[in-house]
């Protein structure tokens, strides 16, 4: 078996990580290329699928070949067969002349079939043909052509499953599935994300012509524990955005998680307990309770703000007033903003917001005989209290709406409505 120099490979086609099952899949990668043999990348989706494929391909016999790489999946159904085979003219309409397909162009090069799980039936069959043969047919003609062609596929979904489902022909699978690559996901390669987050850091440094970011501790270990379900894709993504809008240069975990959606988090199970062998998957009734939990949290959430907002904004009063009956349920939270006025209590409407009592320190100035005695049979009816307090308030600052609003602690158009609700005069 031939030496094979790992660390060269990875500075050629720009590969960070020292993790072994990303060295392992070089090695593999690097053995299977002077052949001829089928290959099949397995890895979830922005894993690096497609630099193996330029791997095997830069390190086989047909490197001075053509390499086209395809993405099955972004190829409408009716036009696949066409792109990949080639088409006669007139074949169909739209085809005003004939039109050489990629396996053609490529003859004695390597295509890459990207997201083979996509293709069609009808594609598949003519695939088969050309992996077992070397032959294939334009659509809309009878003649066989020959193509010395190698593939290499990948796939991030189960194709065996696909199998199981009739969506994918099983003899095709076991002729492409002739040597497997596995490319790890990125929350596999241990420190290899940190690595990652370094070189995109610099990348994007060079190209935004700014000083580079850089993790604290804190957020180095946030960042390794992190699902990221988008790989290296998501990843070089969010250190773009950091790169970009960030003033602060060295990023905390705090302001890490502002980039990480809460929902990828590694702390969100993936499926549950095992029963007979097999893994229980999350029903949709959980999934649906946890949708339920999370809108009521934050519906919660919601209105604790809306009200600390609404109760510190002196205008916004009589919108509480109006509508009290949405913060009946909060808990924890005072019945009316204090703004060094004393409170009455409230029994049975917590969130009922009656106008406040002044302290009767604030009336040094008045006369005491202005002022009407209480007595055992006194109205208790908070419409006279109101009233009786707006008097008050009125007299002590010569009828300026203005300044007895504020000693009410009401706005000056509540103070208004209220005067012309208890028709006093000014």
């Amino acid at each position: 078996m031939r030496n094979i120099d790992i660390q060269s490979i990875k500075q050629r086609f720009g590969i960070i990580g020292n993790s072994p099952l990303l060295n392992h899949a070089i090695q593999v990668a690097a053995q299977v290329a002077p052949t001829d043999m089928t290959v099949m990348i397995t890895g979830e989706s922005g894993s690096g699928k497609e630099s193996f494929s330029k791997i095997i391909h830069q390190l086989s016999p047909r490197k001075h070949g053509q390499f086209i790489a395809i993405n099955c999946g972004a190829i409408p159904e009716g036009t696949i067969d066409s792109e990949l085979f080639g088409h006669e003219k007139g074949s169909f309409t739209g085809a005003q002349e004939a039109r050489k397909g990629y396996f053609e162009v490529t003859d004695g090069g390597t295509i890459f079939l990207d997201e083979i799980g996509e293709m069609p039936l009808g594609t598949q069959a003519r695939l088969l043909r050309v992996l077992e043969n070397g032959e294939f047919i334009k659509v809309g003609s009878s003649k066989v052509q020959k193509t010395d062609v190698r593939v290499v596929a990948a796939t991030n979904v189960n194709l065996i499953n696909a199998v199981d489902k009739g969506t994918f022909r099983e003899d095709l699978y076991y002729r492409l599935n002739t040597v497997p690559i596995s490319v790890p996901p990125l929350r596999e390669r241990g420190n290899d994300i940190y690595l990652l987050f370094r070189k995109f850091a610099s990348d994007f440094s060079d190209k935004y012509k700014m000083q580079p970011i850089s993790l604290t501790p804190d957020a180095v270990k946030e960042l390794e524990a992190f699902r990221w379900p988008g790989n290296i894709r998501q990843l070089k993504n969010i250190v773009e955005q950091i790169s970009v809008l960030e003033y602060d240069r060295d990023v905390n975990a705090e302001t890490l998680k502002r980039y990480l959606p809460y929902e990828q988090t590694s702390q969100l199970p993936a499926v549950l307990a095992r029963e007979n062998g097999t893994e229980g998957k999350i029903s949709e009734r959980d999934l649906l309770y946890k949708v339920l939990f999370d809108m009521r949290r934050d519906m919660s959430e919601l209105k604790k703000l809306v009200f600390d907002m609404l109760a510190h904004q002196p205008n916004d009063e009589e919108l509480l007033r109006e509508h009290s009956h949405l913060f009946e349920n909060m808990e924890q939270q005072p019945a009316y903003p204090s703004r060094n006025y004393p409170q009455e209590p409230v029994q049975k409407e917590p969130y009922y917001l009656p106008i406040k009592h002044t302290a009767p320190q604030e009336y040094e100035d008045d006369k005491v005989e202005d002022i009407p005695h209480e007595t055992e049979e006194e109205s208790l009816s908070l419409e006279d209290k109101e009233k009786e307090l707006i008097l008050k308030a009125l007299k002590k600052h010569n009828n300026k709406r203005k300044y007895a609003a504020q000693d009410l602690g009401i706005s000056e158009r509540t103070l208004y409505r209220k005067l012309k609700q208890y028709d006093i005069e000014e």
